[in-house]
């Protein structure tokens, strides 16, 4: 378990449902990885860095709504700039993304 932290720590993490409108390789990154351009509706579209390539088809991520923190700075991966961070459960060094049960508006708020 990671360090504690307080409720009032956890309210500045800003966690939002997009959808995935573009998944590309990432030839550049040092491992194997996707680049995805996701819809956060009123929020506008963010692009993300994701080694998800073991678990997942390019072609089955497009219109998959997936969970991702949006307030965190942009970071520089490789020749690609990432501004989101997509949310994932890890099994056995492989990432499972997390996502609604069912269809939610783009940039709802998770809570």
């Amino acid at each position: 378990m990671q360090k504690i932290i307080t409720f009032e720590d956890f309210t500045k993490v800003d966690l939002r449902v997009g959808t995935i409108i573009e998944a590309n390789d990432f030839p550049n990154a040092r491992k194997p990885a996707y680049q995805l351009t996701i819809d956060f509706g009123d929020l506008g579209i963010k692009k993300s860095s994701a080694q998800i390539t073991a678990q997942y088809k390019k072609e089955d991520l497009v219109n998959r709504q997936i969970v991702a923190v949006v307030n965190f700075p942009q970071k520089q991966i490789a020749n690609f700039m990432s501004e989101c961070l997509v949310m994932g459960a890890v099994k056995e060094n492989d990432v499972f993304l997390l996502h609604p049960q069912t269809k939610v508006k783009n940039g709802a708020q998770v809570s």
